[in-house]
């Protein structure tokens, strides 16, 4: 069994349901925890844009509303010809609930690449500058 294709297999059945009306341009994702268990998600959309919700955090969250909260690495799935990796939100939020974890991009046409986050994200915020002020 290779898990790495499975996670791709995974995020790519979750794209199936992503609600692109807008756009057109659905994604999945699937994070797979340390015990390796998957979650996935996709991508939801909304008329304001600014409430549209990328696949990333669908399938983390869900993750993290289930009790997890050790990640091995997330697969992203795009019908696009260039790989798509995740918005600097994403980023962001992967950065702080699974940190630097291998993320895995993936096609249709079964183009793929494999990156660590901090390839992606070399200068995170995260609570190392919180603590650094005092209130």
């Amino acid at each position: 069994m290779n898990r790495m294709a499975d996670l791709i297999r995974a995020a790519a059945k979750a794209r199936l349901n992503a609600r692109a009306a807008h756009s057109g341009f659905k994604v999945g994702a699937a994070v797979e925890t340390r015990k390796g268990k998957i979650f996935t998600g996709c991508n939801i959309e909304n008329a304001t844009y600014g409430l549209t919700v990328c696949a990333e955090r669908v399938a983390i969250w869900k993750a993290l509303s289930e009790g997890e909260s050790e990640f091995r690495r997330i697969a992203i799935v795009a019908d696009s010809d260039v790989l798509t990796p995740p918005c600097g939100a994403c980023r962001q939020i992967i950065w702080e609930y699974c940190g630097d974890i291998e993320v895995l991009l993936a096609n249709l046409e079964g183009k793929r690449a494999r990156h660590r986050l901090r390839e992606l994200l070399p200068h995170p915020f995260d609570t190392r500058f919180l603590r650094s002020h005092s209130p």
